[in-house]
């Protein structure tokens, strides 16, 4: 796990895609469930992340106006998803997962 742990971290952070489009397949693929692999996705993120910004604020690679303001936002919307993920079975996650997974890489395959 910890080898996987420095897989994701290099991958966020190089990415900024955020470690559960990394981690949450990885863990799918280990047995957990859906909300499982989400929750423990995000303990996870929250200690890379934290790692990844003081990498980038060394850098001045933080606008952190506009981070803050995401982070209200995804506030709000982490409540929402996660009640509702509640009622997604993980065979129906993955499928979602996947789909979702397959349009950010097209749209950055096919973007100039």
């Amino acid at each position: 796990m910890l080898l996987a742990g420095v897989g994701v971290g290099i991958g966020a952070s190089f990415s900024g895609l955020g470690g559960g489009f990394l981690m949450v397949p990885l863990l799918l693929v280990l047995g957990y469930s859906a909300q499982k692999a989400v929750g423990t996705s995000f303990m996870a993120i929250l200690v890379i992340s934290a790692s990844a910004l003081l990498a980038h604020n060394k850098l001045a690679n933080v606008d952190y106006r506009t981070g803050i303001l995401l982070g209200i936002g995804g506030i709000v919307g982490a409540q929402i998803g996660a009640r509702l993920l509640e009622h997604v079975s993980t065979a129906n996650f993955k499928k979602i997962f996947a789909l979702v997974l397959i349009g950010l890489a097209s749209y950055l395959f096919f973007k100039n």
